[in-house]
């Protein structure tokens, strides 16, 4: 699979972050799988298609997504969502750089 202008351009700002990951890490018996995990229980997930109606607002992934999360929150994991745009214009590094601050 081709990697997507945003997943290279995260996995470029966790790189000089200094966060390590694993991307599409499985991580329940579901086969749910988190687009990065970052370790400590810190996911990162990019949600695409949020103005072209893709899969992340359309009715059925919507509540799919929201049964992943809530167990992902149950199982002890810290989700942190970011839209493809968010990622582009570089505000996920700057939330995850104020967040490593704390």
């Amino acid at each position: 699979m081709k990697a997507k202008p945003a997943n290279i351009l995260l996995e470029k700002h966790l790189k000089e972050l200094g966060l390590s990951w694993v991307p599409e890490f499985v991580f329940s018996d579901r086969k749910w799988r988190f687009d990065y995990y970052c370790g400590n229980h810190l996911a990162i997930e990019i949600e695409g298609g949020v103005y072209s109606r893709g899969r992340h607002t359309r009715g059925s992934g919507y509540e799919k997504d929201l049964e992943k999360y809530n167990w992902a929150t149950l199982l002890g994991y810290r989700v942190l969502r970011f839209s493809t745009g968010q990622v582009l214009r570089g505000e996920a590094k700057e939330f995850l750089a104020k967040w490593l601050e704390k």
